[in-house]
């Protein structure tokens, strides 16, 4: 994959000037214009899977926050709550009437039981009323990305995928995008119909997808990395640490720059509770890494391709 190095001003940024802006925005699916630094929902309901519990009254002022600093992408998921506080309440509570440049993404596939517990993957009828759920809690007639979310054990999910094709054509969804996707996955998804979003886990120091950024850079398609500094099994981040010194920043913030130096249809969702966090993490859509900044990156992401298997190198190439 070839990627200029990501100095000075983005030419494509929007002259809108807020902070979320700054690294300018995607044209999704060929009709929706985003700001490359999004919001990601999941960790607005608890800190984890297992709680605990956030205030949910602090997920709607870190929404209305997110918003007023331009962030215009926000991805949610109707399996993302705790206990009876859900993010896609949160975010209807906080931004309906949404605005008309607002895009909300959700997924649809394997969905989890009030108790927390993760249920087997979704049939057609199960993804319709998954989709349906997800227009009621968002309190929307439409919904502009719905992912096809596969789990690590799936095998191929073309009927899955032509149900949210044939719920497009209906127009309940605007566009399409697929989660946790293998390169096979995401081809025979691409059969079916147009896939304007892949959702895959990709870091600086994680970058097993390494193959589907590459096609998705190629083709301008959105890739939508989560997880970009968190999760289970993440990587120390403090390998970053001299990187961010020399910008005054956080190895958080050099992990986001990164990523939107990739390729110009690398959206990131970073997510948070925090106001403190939100702030620190829109701020990186700023955050311009020179050549060296890359090349250092790069190295560390050699040095853990070599000590993880399956984790194919990824560098910035002039």
């Amino acid at each position: 994959m070839t990627t200029t190095e990501n100095t000075g001003a983005d030419p494509h940024a929007s002259a809108d000037g807020f902070p979320a802006a700054s690294a300018g925005s995607h044209l999704l699916g060929g009709d929706r214009p985003v700001h490359r630094m999004g919001f990601g929902a999941m960790r607005l309901p608890s800190a984890g899977w297992d709680g605990p519990a956030h205030d949910p009254e602090r997920g709607i002022a870190v929404l209305r926050r997110a918003v007023e600093l331009g962030v215009n992408h926000i991805d949610t998921a109707a399996f993302y709550f705790y206990g009876d506080i859900a993010a896609n309440d949160l975010i209807r509570k906080a931004l309906h009437p949404y605005s008309d440049d607002l895009v909300i993404a959700t997924k649809v596939g394997p969905g989890r039981l009030p108790d927390g517990s993760w249920m087997d993957p979704a049939d057609p009828a199960e993804l319709r009323a998954a989709v349906h759920r997800n227009l009621r809690e968002l309190g929307r007639d439409h919904l502009d990305l719905v992912y096809l979310r596969f789990l690590r054990t799936d095998g191929p999910g073309g009927d899955r995928f032509a149900t949210l094709a044939a719920l497009r054509d209906e127009g309940l969804i605007r566009h399409l995008g697929v989660s946790n996707a293998t390169p096979g996955q995401f081809a025979e998804a691409s059969a079916i119909a147009t896939v304007a979003a892949v959702q895959n886990r990709f870091s600086p120091l994680a970058r097993d997808h390494a193959e589907l950024v590459d096609l998705c850079a190629a083709r301008n398609i959105a890739y939508v990395p989560y997880f970009p500094f968190g999760g289970a099994g993440a990587p120390d981040l403090s390998a970053l640490r001299h990187v961010a010194d020399r910008h005054g920043a956080t190895p958080a913030q050099v992990t986001l720059a990164w990523l939107l130096a990739l390729s110009p249809s690398m959206l990131a969702i970073p997510g948070t509770s925090s106001p403190d966090h939100l702030a620190e993490n829109v701020a990186a859509a700023a955050l311009r890494l020179d050549a060296d900044d890359l090349a250092e990156l790069d190295a560390l992401g050699e040095h853990a391709c070599r000590a993880s298997p399956g984790r194919r190198d990824l560098r910035h190439r002039p």
